[in-house]
């Protein structure tokens, strides 16, 4: 399974971003996640969600963030309201397979630049 994330860029704070991720293939998936890395700090989940839409969200990320998923589209978005300079990071995709703990598939990481 490959994951291809995209919708990365620069922002002021307070602006919104969306970020895609496709995978070429979601036979076997069932969690999907966005995490992040800051320069400096260790990468850290940000949100996740099932193949049924159920959702899990860092508390930085309630209310201000929405994970949503296409299946017939093999996508998962991450709609970012109200960013932050903090927010600055590198946003990775990733897939879980159904039974599995670990994310066994990564995409390449999309940069997300929020300027006060």
């Amino acid at each position: 399974v490959q994951l291809q994330a995209s919708g990365g860029g620069s922002v002021k704070a307070g602006g919104s971003l969306r970020l895609s991720c496709v995978a070429s293939s979601a036979f076997t998936i069932d969690r999907m996640a966005w995490y992040r890395q800051a320069p400096g700090k260790q990468r850290e989940l940000v949100a996740s969600i099932t193949r049924a839409g159920t959702t899990n969200y860092k508390d930085f990320a309630k209310g201000r963030f929405i994970i949503s998923r296409d299946n017939a589209k093999n996508t998962i978005y991450l709609q970012m309201n109200s960013l932050k300079p903090e927010d600055t990071a590198v946003y990775y995709c990733a897939a879980r397979p159904a039974g599995q703990v670990d994310y066994d598939y990564w995409g390449q990481g999309t940069l997300v630049t929020v300027s006060s």
